[in-house]
């Protein structure tokens, strides 16, 4: 198995299996009469009746359905785009690095970011769903310091319909962490982080790197 891979898997819900897939306009039309749809995008699955129109419109206007026109490109076959990361930390300048532009990822691990022990930070994560419903998109995170691993996190950031004129991005921030802090802690630390769906399919993978130390 390649280096990260056996750190970098998902965790799995026992007996939950993804759904079949259906475009986006299977999805605005499934307001037919005398219908029905089990929704499992994530368990619990969620059974709605078409008899209640008021309900089934929520639901899809939860995933941002029939609302705007589509603006993938057809000529790009990915689902999703992630177009930025942010580091938030209260009272300083965000820390964003576009990740969409080609081979902005690929020097990340040389760049490292510094954060002040003990300070409260977030990562915020802008991207794009394009031509179907992305399931269960998760970020996945490992951090090492001298080859050994010191966490691992995974946070789930949901389901989404593809991005329309309406809703041209997705916005997402992530729960908030607290640096580590003392002598001990102080130091350099490599990272890689993965963007994975339902499917297994990643959608972004990178290395990357943090100097945690006394002051900014």
């Amino acid at each position: 198995m390649p280096e990260h891979e056996e750190d970098l898997v998902a965790s799995k819900t026992e007996g939950f299996k993804v759904g079949e897939k259906k475009t986006i306009n299977e999805y605005t039309e499934l307001a037919a009469p005398r219908a029905s749809v089990t929704v499992c995008f994530l368990p619990p699955c969620t059974h709605i009746s078409h008899k209640n129109d008021e309900s089934l419109n929520r639901w899809k206007a939860s995933l941002g359905l029939a609302t705007g026109a589509t603006i993938g490109d057809p000529s790009d076959p990915r689902k999703c785009i992630i177009k930025s990361l942010a580091l938030e930390v209260e009272g300083r300048p965000d820390v964003v690095i576009d990740v969409s532009a080609p081979g902005a990822v690929d020097t990340l691990k040389d760049k490292p970011f510094t954060i002040k022990e003990g300070a409260h930070f977030r990562i915020k994560v802008v991207f794009q769903v394009h031509h179907e419903v992305l399931s269960g998109l998760k970020y996945l995170q490992v951090v090492k310091r001298k080859g050994v691993r010191v966490s691992k996190d995974e946070e789930m950031l949901g389901s989404y319909a593809p991005n329309t004129t309406d809703k041209p991005v997705y916005e997402k921030k992530f729960q908030e962490e607290e640096a580590p802090s003392g002598f001990i802690a102080r130091g350099h630390y490599n990272a890689v982080s993965k963007f994975v769906d339902d499917d297994d399919h990643t959608h972004l993978q990178f290395e990357w790197s943090f100097d945690i130390a006394k002051d900014w």
